[in-house]
């Protein structure tokens, strides 16, 4: 049960991610914004980890790898979906491009992993891809001057498949807690930077803001972010990739609960896709194709 329960409950909190930036933004810029989030993350993973006598890293090289990781999994993909938001990219189109990540992975745990595709989670993959396009039709009309914020998007799928290769290959032992308290004090200093370089750290503090934080803070961050850890752990890197197809898919469930933004009948014929695509590459059982016999 835990390998469809556990997926279940990832999507649900990571996807409501975007209802985090849609209500923060407007109040805090995007490096203003994601250092308050990792601050208050570091220290709530920290509190975790000293009641529940959590280990922490004393190896130089581990730290080092925990950072590595972090860095790029949690600070480079969160900057990357913030910022291109920032500069005028619906968020489905970001969406649309992070679902880009379950194909990267495979492609990464081939070369970096030795892990073997089986021909059903390629078909998962796929109709889980395609899933996503129907979701997310209507936020498909780009103009040119989506395209420089598309980058960002770009970059953050770019750290986010780099980063769970890395954690996966190097960091698999992390204790969710202590590592987690690290790599995201980590993050809060590298967007503390980018804010100072970059922008004015102005935070319109209100109730709508202070919402925004903490569910990004706490029910991302710490929630969301520790149950991929976990699914990093336990299963393939290239398996626990193929969830992301759901995450898009959540969002615009959302948007549209808080919201009132419409679903229709095409967008939830790909929902039910992309959630047979997740189950076949995923979450049934059986391991994939290893070329043998």
């Amino acid at each position: 049960m835990t390998h469809i329960v556990l997926p279940f409950f990832f999507v649900m909190l990571y996807g409501s991610g975007f209802v985090g930036a849609k209500l923060g933004l407007p109040h805090a810029e995007p490096f203003t914004f994601l250092a308050l989030r990792f601050a208050l993350a570091a220290v709530l993973l920290g509190l975790l980890a000293g009641l529940l006598r959590a280990p922490w890293p004393d190896k130089p090289r581990l730290i080092i790898d925990l950072i590595g990781a972090g860095l790029l999994t949690v600070g480079l993909f969160s900057a990357g979906v913030f910022y291109s938001i920032a500069w005028g990219v619906p968020p489905a189109v970001s969406a649309l491009i992070i679902a880009l990540h379950p194909i990267l992975v495979s492609l990464g745990a081939g070369l970096w992993l030795g892990e073997r595709v089986g021909k059903r989670q390629w078909a998962g993959m796929v109709l889980g891809l395609f899933g996503v396009y129907l979701v997310l039709h209507h936020g498909l009309q780009l103009d040119p001057g989506y395209l420089q914020g598309a980058f960002f998007s770009v970059l953050g799928l770019l750290g986010l498949s780099a980063g769970s290769l890395y954690q996966k290959a190097r960091c698999s032992g992390m204790n969710i807690f202590s590592g987690g308290a690290i790599q995201c004090a980590v993050c809060a200093l590298a967007m503390a930077l980018g804010a100072g370089c970059f922008e004015s750290g102005m935070v319109d503090w209100g109730m709508e803001f202070a919402i925004a934080l903490l569910w990004m803070a706490v029910i991302v961050s710490v929630g969301a972010v520790s149950m991929l850890y976990v699914m990093i752990k336990r299963g393939e890197a290239s398996r626990v990739a193929s969830v992301f197809y759901l995450v898009p898919v959540s969002a615009a469930l959302t948007a549209y609960l808080l919201f009132g933004q419409t679903v229709d009948g095409l967008a939830l014929a790909g929902s039910t896709l992309a959630a047979l695509g997740v189950v076949l590459a995923s979450l049934l059982p059986g391991k994939p194709d290893t070329g043998e016999g």
